[in-house]
């Protein structure tokens, strides 16, 4: 792995993802074109993308090329430019069906990948200004540009934990389907709906355990660093890194996320 200081840009970074996220809001709640980019090949019937995403993922590209020139960039609409062992992933609004409903959960995602590994991640909702970050191992959240400080919390039984998710219709019928009803039987409580917003109040320690399916690459490669630096697990179904998206397991400790897990598989 090659060695990045992001010390000295940091401050950079986190502006440019705040406009790029200020950008979609001037979108929000107005009159918006909303085209279906599901095809014959896709998992979705319907998958929606307006001009706003299109409009803050080449801001961000922008402003990313400008500070380094030399890295790849990955996003949701573009696709991907460059080459290297360095890769920026763009999700310019993470939850443009909650975008384009009206409600505000939906968010901008950018994160750093060295050699395949997420190193760096920033989550910003500008309809409730909150931006998530994790560099250097370190994560933060500004609430109303205010620092705050919290992290995963103490939770390792299922019995007492909060799970979120987006929507159950996340999982395939038969074995998928019959895991995560069995997980929503044994924790406290089920929450829907949220999107990329479920990951930031895991690591924030107001929920507990994230279970969701279908993810793409630039769904969730910005917020492993997030959850994994405010202390809590992530993985895929098999317990691996989940840099591909598809099934992801993510939990406050890992207690809880090995006891997840055991359910997802019917082991216990």
């Amino acid at each position: 792995m090659t060695k990045l200081d992001l010390s000295p840009v940091v401050g950079e970074i986190t502006e440019l993802v705040r406009s790029a996220g200020l950008l979609a809001l001037d979108s929000f709640r107005q009159p918006v074109a909303v085209q279906n980019k599901s095809g014959s090949e896709s998992i979705f019937k319907f998958d929606p993308v307006t001009e706003a995403d299109r409009a803050v993922e080449d801001h961000l590209r922008s402003g990313l090329a400008e500070l380094f020139s030399d890295h790849a960039i990955m996003g949701e609409e573009r696709g991907e430019t460059g080459t290297g062992p360095w890769r920026w992933v763009i999700d310019p609004i993470d939850g443009t069906r909650a975008f384009i409903t009206g409600q505000p959960m939906w968010g901008t995602l950018v994160g750093l990948q060295n050699d395949g590994k997420p190193v760096a991640g920033w989550m910003y909702q500008p309809a409730l200004d909150d931006m998530y970050r994790a560099v250097n191992g370190t994560f933060e959240l500004f609430s109303k540009g205010d620092a705050t400080r919290v992290g995963a919390s103490a939770v390792t039984e299922l019995s007492d934990s909060v799970m979120l998710c987006t929507h159950p219709s996340m999982f395939a019928p038969g074995p998928q389907q019959d895991g995560f009803s069995r997980l929503a039987g044994r924790v406290k409580m089920t929450r829907y709906s949220g999107d990329c917003a479920n990951y930031g109040f895991l690591a924030a320690g107001w929920a507990d355990l994230v279970v969701e399916n279908q993810l793409a690459p630039y769904d969730i490669i910005p917020l492993i660093p997030i959850v994994e630096a405010a202390g809590a697990v992530i993985t895929d179904l098999d317990g691996n890194c989940p840099t591909h998206g598809g099934f992801v397991v993510a939990a406050a400790t890992v207690e809880l996320h090995r006891s997840a897990l055991d359910v997802l598989h019917d082991r216990q």
